[in-house]
């Protein structure tokens, strides 16, 4: 693993419930959503979307776990995505696994990515 690439081991980002964000997020370590995010979440490690988390964006990350609600162009995850009872999620997948709770809400298509290598949702301002 490159020095530039190691994950902080107990570091979380927390987007607390009324937090509304507009922009895309990158990190390296955990991050959960609570919030709304209007933009792209990158990270290298897990994201986890609340019950009243809102993600308006592209996805890419190694793990998620979908609580709340997602409307994605792309979601990709190099591991395991969890929708979880409680989950809506509008767009395309791309998973490692997938687990899919009885009473989690998805339309749009899902491809199995058995790779297992990851998926990395472009940066529109590394485009300039």
């Amino acid at each position: 693993m490159k020095e530039n690439e190691i994950r902080e081991v107990g570091a979380v980002n927390i987007i607390s419930k009324g937090t509304q964000i507009q922009g895309s997020i990158s990190t390296s370590s955990d991050c959960r959503i609570d919030g709304t995010v209007n933009g792209n979440v990158i990270s290298r490690a897990k994201v986890i979307i609340g019950q009243t988390g809102y993600v308006e964006g592209n996805i890419s990350c190694a793990n998620v776990e979908i609580e709340g609600k997602v409307k994605t162009e792309a979601l990709n995850v190099s591991d395991l995505i969890s929708l979880k009872s409680t989950a809506s999620v509008t767009g395309n997948i791309i998973a490692g696994k997938i687990a899919i709770e009885p009473g989690a809400e998805f339309s749009g298509n899902c491809k199995m990515n058995t790779q297992r290598t990851p998926n990395v949702v472009p940066n529109p301002a590394e485009k300039r």
